[in-house]
């Protein structure tokens, strides 16, 4: 009998993406009909069932709730799971956490994952690279499919359900409008690529505050960073010849980074250079100096987007509009900003 196959493993034996696999055994258009052709010949050979029959399953209700995140170091994602397993567990349900470590692929397996009858939603968010495909074809087919999704913090306006989010370019503004009150002349940013859409818009509200004060927007002042894991090298390459009296990041390590880089110029932060950064985790209250940062309130978030799902899950024969949720975000001042 011949043996069962995953989808990872048709796509490594054929040398196409799990994307190609998966859509070819969809009949999307995308794909030629040549490949969608050895694509099902090979699935078939190999007793390949797609695990998404599980969800045409009427009155399937397994009481687990799957939760896809990016990446586990941010402590903005350790909140809002706290958020999200104090609701679900309140309310009788258990979650099941994938890590995408924002792959592409990983965050279409684990879908094909957690759809085969272990879950009965998903709270999700999505993947740096799928941002950057801008291939969304997975998740739709779960909605599709009808199984609710929520999104949250990186969301994306092609897929219609649930989101919620902060107001990321209030929250931008509101930090570089405390840099320029307190007298910062030339501030700079460090931020993420543009597909990366929280990045996108955190750098919209500096430039929207620069705009508002009058200030000249400086492409020489801002940096933007894809290779998180060398952001160092990349951001002292990218100081040392700058005169900044102001630095906004767009999250922890890269504030924290900067701050390190300007230690190493020689440059004392807050005196010579105030600093605010996104995410208000445990590195911000514990590095020396203690960080300024903008509260995204993860836990808030993780809570609303529990109660968004299983208010969908219970009350699924209701109609339901989708709604975008949008937190506020609080600024919080400490020792690396002048005050």
């Amino acid at each position: 009998m011949p043996r069962k196959i995953t989808l990872k493993q048709i796509a490594k034996e054929l040398d196409v993406s799990v994307s190609t696999v998966s859509k070819s055994l969809k009949d999307s258009p995308e794909i030629s009909l040549d490949t969608k052709e050895k694509v099902k010949a090979f699935a078939k050979l190999y007793n390949y069932k797609p695990n998404n029959i599980a969800l045409s399953l009427k009155n399937r209700k397994t009481k687990t709730i799957g939760i896809i995140i990016p990446e586990i170091v941010h402590h903005f994602f350790t909140t809002v799971i706290q958020g999200i397993e104090h609701v679900a567990n309140e309310k009788g349900y258990n979650v099941i956490i994938c890590l995408s470590n924002n792959s592409f692929d990983k965050e279409v397996l684990n879908l094909e994952f957690l759809a085969n009858g272990s879950t009965d939603g998903f709270i999700m968010s999505i993947a740096k690279e799928t941002q950057q495909k801008e291939d969304y074809h997975h998740i739709k087919e779960v909605i599709n499919q009808g199984m609710p999704v929520v999104m949250f913090d990186r969301v994306i306006d092609e897929v219609i359900c649930d989101k919620v989010v902060i107001s990321d370019k209030h929250g931008a503004f509101e930090a570089v409008q405390y840099l320029i009150d307190h007298h910062c002349k030339k501030i700079a940013i460090i931020s993420t690529v543009d597909y990366v859409s929280v990045g996108k818009l955190r750098t919209e509200g500096y430039k929207d505050a620069l705009i508002t004060n009058d200030m000249e927007i400086d492409q020489d002042l801002i940096l933007k960073i894809e290779d998180v894991d060398h952001s160092e090298e990349k951001i002292e390459e990218f100081l040392k010849n700058k005169n900044v009296d102001g630095i906004f990041a767009v999250n922890e390590q890269f504030a924290v980074n900067a701050i390190k880089v300007l230690k190493k110029l020689h440059k004392k932060v807050p005196e010579d250079v105030s600093v605010i950064g996104f995410t208000d985790g445990v590195v911000s209250k514990s590095f020396i100096p203690s960080l300024s940062t903008v509260n995204q309130h993860g836990e808030e978030m993780g809570a609303k987007a529990a109660n968004l799902l299983i208010d969908r899950l219970e009350n699924e024969a209701e109609e339901q509009s989708f709604q975008t949720t949008v937190l506020d975000t609080s600024l919080i001042i400490r020792d690396s900003v002048k005050k």
